[in-house]
């Protein structure tokens, strides 16, 4: 084999884009404006009526995307006008009463009353502050919302605007002491025998306390203060009797975030953005208290008696001689009233990611009672339960009862507790994943999404709140992205296919209904030119026996070539290897190139994939680089073995995570793989941010047997065949720093069989279509030149 000798740093130039040109695919083509495919319709919801789902669409390929509508009677998308849209989306964001009769929403500052059948609004405010967030409280009667930092409230009846709270910066003063109590001793003395010798002292004392108490009596009672001492307020809300406020109190980390360089600027100067913080930094501190407005008392929410709140972690054995238990860190969440306000819950997740507790919180005490603790020595996860960048899915069916999601059984699923006897019932169950949930109006119907059809479906249902045989209501497929109309008896949603981008439907909300494709211009006739590849949805066994998910492209067999590509995909929580329009748009193509060139192409959900509950999703746990490049070590073996492939010829590539396992396939996995492409790559964990990392990895400082082991800036010197490293400079995910350390870890390493493209204007996901195609063209080069040879 040849020596490859290749620059350490390949700085991006401004290359022109070829222009449009029939012919076979090319990466000039592929990587140009996504425009050139089509648009799709996003960002989904329902107007007030019922009748219209308004969506944003571009149709015409205009700078930016528009408002479009369409009716359940006339389905042709019409563009909204530029003045209707600010009121459309405050609609749509406006909280409604329990009939749904009434809407109130915030618009442009203000809030507003509208009746929903006649369309008839009052405006509730007008003023020069910012009302927001406003919602039915007292029984319905009464609109409360938020004007600067504090709740008021809207009497329907009176007209009549009461100030609820009275949230003020700072601690709470020393309470005044009386005229006896003030001074030093001795003249504390002197004022004592005054009133014991003297009766003209003492009618004057007498005096002025009956005119005191006199005032305080006709005095109207001043708002409580509700100190906030240094910290800031966060998630004030009402309860639906009005009686008590919930509120949060956080006060920020203070930890040192990464300053990243902007080299490319208008102004000709290097300016500095302000990034996130690495893995282990000092997190926020968040406090939870509840003001009850009728006794005048505010309690804070208390958590120390958690049924296992000192537990310490299984991975502390290995690191004997640390702290004993004590009482961990919590984040405790929005807590959720029952509809008449008889019972308060919450969600509560310890800041070491291995607990989540459903509790029932006393308001008369602050006290919390346990009704369902979920114990994972991974980390809590998973569809719909509270975690890094996923919602908690939780609320009530009825004033006693609750529900919420977890993965007991391995995969999430739907459960009730009723509060008062602690009964807990499973509604769904099986291996599939419930991955959204909607209440119905009258609480008789949960509607779900889940992938019970395959892991790589997402169909919608309608099941009773008892649990039961679910009704399925959306069938082609691949995948449906549902919206509810607000009388629940139409959907709206995007479906697309494997070769499909995303287009919008309308249907009745009911099984065996018929759909109605609302938008049919998604595909620009160029694109549709092109016969694109259904790549089939396999599975593989791993050497553990698992069987693995992934997208396989094959290509004529006139055409093959015997090498092969693995794309492994990125990361947070992603899927890939499914059946619908793939967010790796632009990769999807890059594959149907490449087959078209005669290579196979697989693209592996590895271990740590979204979509096949938690034993996969927690497979990389504390070695990131284990289980999970496993998958493509044998996706490699796959290959050879089934596919005809040379095993001499496999490449791997990716981008963020798919970047880290492309350097720790290169790495650590010497002869697997001839050539490899890391873009936009973690080299070393302990560099990451905190939520995601901390959940998988603990913390570098409390478990630093997981971060050397997963970090591939620790195996640089084991290097075999070429790799190609590309980077954005401005990248405030992963930072630049991260492929500069190991570039200069190479260097001295010795090591001269990889080269490293920067891109100077790009963050961590590209832009700039020059950027796209400087990449795949280097992308193209290192596997044509490597593993046709």
């Amino acid at each position: 084999m040849t020596k490859w000798v290749l620059p350490a740093i390949i700085f991006l130039s401004a290359n022109s884009l070829y222009a449009q040109q029939p012919g076979p695919l090319t990466v000039e083509k592929i990587m140009r404006d996504p425009k050139w495919i089509g648009t799709s319709p996003d960002n989904i919801f329902w107007g007030t009526d019922n009748q219209t789902v308004y969506f944003s669409w571009n149709p015409d390929q205009q700078l930016s995307d528009s408002l479009y509508a369409a009716g359940i009677k006339n389905h042709a998308p019409v563009k909204t006008t530029a003045a209707d849209r600010g009121l459309i989306a405050a609609r749509a964001r406006g909280s409604y009463n329990t009939d749904k009769t009434l809407l109130t929403y915030s618009y442009q500052g203000d809030v507003y009353l509208m009746e929903v059948k006649s369309g008839k609004t009052i405006r509730i405010t007008q003023t020069t502050a910012s009302e927001t967030n406003p919602v039915f409280s007292f029984g319905g009667q009464q609109v409360v919302y938020t004007q600067n930092q504090d709740l008021f409230a809207w009497n329907r009846s009176t007209g009549l605007t009461t100030q609820l709270t009275n949230f003020t910066t700072g601690d709470k003063p020393p309470a005044e002491k009386s005229d006896l109590e003030k001074g030093n001793d001795q003249e504390k003395y002197l004022k004592a025998q005054q009133l014991e010798l003297l009766a003209v002292i003492r009618d004057k004392k007498a005096k002025k306390d009956a005119a005191t108490a006199f005032a305080k009596q006709n005095d109207t009672k001043p708002l409580r203060k509700l100190y906030l001492g240094d910290k800031k307020l966060d998630g004030a809300q009402i309860s639906p009797d009005g009686r008590y406020v919930t509120y949060q109190v956080y006060k920020e980390a203070g930890g040192k975030n990464t300053i990243v360089p902007e080299f490319v600027t208008a102004s000709g100067f290097t300016t500095d953005i302000h990034s996130r913080d690495k893995v282990g930094g000092p997190q926020a501190a968040v406090d939870c208290y509840l003001y009850d407005r009728e006794k005048d008392t505010v309690l804070p929410i208390v958590v120390t008696d958690l049924p296992g709140i000192k537990d310490l972690p299984d991975y502390s054995k290995d690191y004997p001689g640390r702290d004993s238990a004590k009482v961990r860190g919590v984040l405790v969440n929005a807590p959720q009233w029952s509809d008449k306000g008889t019972h308060l819950i919450t969600d509560i997740r310890s800041l070491d990611n291995k607990d989540r507790w459903i509790v029932l919180i006393d308001p008369a005490t602050g006290k919390v009672k346990s009704l369902n603790r979920q114990r994972d020595e991974a980390w809590i996860g998973g569809p719909g339960i509270s975690g890094w960048q996923i919602n908690t899915s939780l609320g009530w069916t009825d004033e006693n009862t609750c529900w919420y999601q977890s993965e007991a059984t391995g995969y999430s699923h739907l459960y009730t507790t009723q509060v008062v006897t602690g009964q807990t019932e499973q509604l769904t169950k099986g291996n599939y994943e419930v991955q959204d949930v909607y209440l119905s109006n009258d609480k008789k119907h949960f509607y779900i999404s889940t992938n019970e059809v395959h892991p790589g479906e997402k169909q919608f249902y309608r099941i009773g709140v008892n649990g039961g045989k679910a009704e399925r209501i959306t069938t082609m497929e691949g995948a449906n992205e549902v919206s509810i109309s607000p009388d629940e008896k139409w959907i709206a949603y995007r479906y697309s296919y494997s070769t499909k981008p995303w287009e919008l439907y309308l249907q009745p909300n009911s099984p065996g209904s018929k759909p109605v494709q609302v938008t049919n211009m998604a595909q620009s006739a160029e694109f549709k030119s092109y016969p694109w590849r259904d790549p089939q949805v396999i599975t593989f066994t791993a050497r553990d026996n698992q069987p693995v998910y992934a997208r396989l492209y094959t290509p004529d067999p006139a055409k093959k070539n015997g090498a092969a590509v693995i794309f492994v995909h990125g990361a947070g929580y992603l899927q890939n290897a499914h059946k619908w329009w793939s967010n790796y748009f632009r990769e999807y193509m890059f594959h149907n190139l490449l087959t078209d060139k005669g290579y196979t192409v697989l693209d592996v959900d590895y271990r740590g994939s979204a979509g096949y509950g938690r034993n996969w999703r927690t497979g990389i746990y504390r070695y990131m680089g284990g289980k999970d490049l496993d998958d493509e070590v044998d996706a490699a073996k796959y290959l050879a073995e089934k596919l005809q492939v040379d095993a001499s010829r496999i490449g791997i590539y990716g981008g963020s995570y798919g970047g880290f396992m492309t350097l720790m396939a290169m790495f650590t996995k010497p002869g697997v793989f001839a050539a490899g492409a890391a873009l936009r790559s973690v080299t070393d964990w302990a560099h990451y941010n905190h939520g995601y990392t901390s959940n998988i990895l603990n913390e570098p400082f409390t478990d630093s047997i997981a971060y050397r082991r997963s970090s591939p800036i620790y195996f640089a010197g084991g290097l075999k065949g070429k790799l190609l490293m590309c980077h954005g400079m401005v990248d405030t995910n992963v930072h630049f720093q991260d492929i500069v350390r190991l570039s200069q870890r190479l260097i001295e390493l010795g090591k001269d069989n990889w080269e490293l493209a920067v891109y100077p204007v790009e963050d961590h996901g590209f832009t700039t279509p020059s950027s796209w195609t400087d990449e795949y063209k280097r992308i193209l080069h290192l596997f044509d030149n490597t593993l046709l040879k």
